[in-house]
């Protein structure tokens, strides 16, 4: 299940990339999934839970920096 749900935010951001078409948007890189599923109970029933981290990539010309703060 967990590798459906991955296929199928990929297959959202690569619309989101074509309709964006802006230079000066950062770019979204393929989702990873981590560490898998949660199950959790709810007054609905069960819930999954799944954790997708989707990576930034900076436009062209422009990087990404940390900047420290308090």
């Amino acid at each position: 299940i967990c590798t459906v749900v991955e296929e199928l935010v990929n297959d959202l951001l690569c619309v989101c990339r074509v309709h964006s078409g802006n230079d000066f948007m950062p770019r979204l890189q393929p989702a990873v999934g981590l560490g898998g599923f949660l199950e959790s109970q709810s007054a609905h029933g069960e819930d999954l839970v799944y954790r997708l981290l989707v990576p930034l990539k900076p436009p062209p010309g422009h990087s990404f920096h940390l900047e420290l703060g308090a």
